[in-house]
């Protein structure tokens, strides 16, 4: 998602899901990682984790929506999908199943 920070400068937010060792859960927020040395997340983009989809996704489009939300009160136009169960379950059904 594109958007303004406070200042007015332009800013790229990424949240994501990912499953992690353990069977956890996590969802991070990362603000202009195009201006970082690396890719790899740091500890403090992590926003949650835990073990249970349903909760992960209510998480997940908590942040999401709350950063939608700023954008359309700094004026931008936004549009975001929610994150959805199935986009998580077909890759792991793929892994483990082998299904398509």
């Amino acid at each position: 998602m594109t958007g303004r920070d406070d200042g007015g400068i332009d800013e790229r937010v990424v949240i994501w899901i990912e499953r992690r060792p353990g069977a956890v859960w996590a969802v991070g927020r990362m603000v202009n990682p195009q201006h970082r040395d690396t890719d790899e997340p740091r500890a403090d983009d992590y926003v949650w984790e835990g073990f249970e989809l349903e909760d992960c996704l209510e998480a997940a489009n908590g942040v999401l929506e709350d950063d939608a939300v700023v954008s359309e009160d700094d004026g931008g136009e936004v549009k975001v999908k929610p994150f959805r169960r199935e986009e998580l379950l077909e890759p792991l059904e793929r892994f483990f199943f082998g299904r398509t």
